[in-house]
């Protein structure tokens, strides 16, 4: 269960306030009556960082309900610029929907049924000797994902071990094979290098040998 925010509280003791004493709502609701107080007089006459505030809670609640909570705030930020050309910080959004009690629904992943890719295993070769004695003697890859405009994308990187230098690296949107054999041949290409491994390092280890 969501904990009730302060500005509910505040808001359900204005409404009671009339069969009960603030005093005693406040006590029951574990909030301060300065704090009741000062709220509401903010209440009664906003500033203009307040009407502002109210202005974009209704475009993030807006957001919120068009595409069913999935976005953060993160997103909705996004959202905010591109949709209604709107320039403000990504905290000041963070709080305004932590003010209205708005949180991105984490939805489950659906289990997948359908044909999955076959995975390529070679053997350890480099068996965690990471030391090479001469250039293009010894590759390693990884990979990694980078969040862009509220995308994942994947980042596939080859690492010579003789000087740690980065040969080559592509970003794709899949984390499959292809994205590897992609860094590959383009270290290839600029290396021309004949013979190359790939460590188990990578979540797609592989081993490749040209003739």
């Amino acid at each position: 269960m969501e904990a009730v925010t302060t500005s509910k509280k505040y808001e359900v003791i204005k409404e009671m306030s009339k069969k009960y004493t603030v005093q005693l709502l406040c006590k029951l609701t574990g909030v301060s009556r300065a704090g009741y107080y000062k709220w509401l007089k903010r209440l009664e006459s906003p500033s203009l960082k307040q009407v502002e505030d109210h202005k974009i809670k209704k475009l993030i609640v807006k957001c919120h309900t068009k595409l069913k909570g999935i976005y953060g705030y993160r997103r909705v930020h996004i959202w905010l610029k591109s949709m209604h050309n709107l320039h403000i910080n990504h905290k000041r959004v963070q709080r305004l929907m932590g003010e209205l009690g708005i949180k991105a629904i984490i939805r489950r992943k659906r289990p997948y049924y359908g044909k999955k890719e076959a995975y390529v295993i070679s053997g350890n070769h480099l068996n965690r000797d990471f030391q090479a004695s001469e250039p293009n003697k010894k590759w390693v890859t990884d990979i990694t994902y980078l969040i862009f405009n509220g995308q994942k994308l994947y980042l596939s990187a080859i690492k010579d071990l003789y000087n740690n230098e980065i040969i080559a690296y592509k970003i794709g949107r899949r984390n499959d094979l292809k994205l590897v054999m992609d860094t590959v041949k383009k270290a290839r290409k600029k290396t021309k290098c004949k013979r190359h491994n790939a460590s188990q390092r990578s979540r797609i280890p592989i081993y490749i040998k040209t003739i």
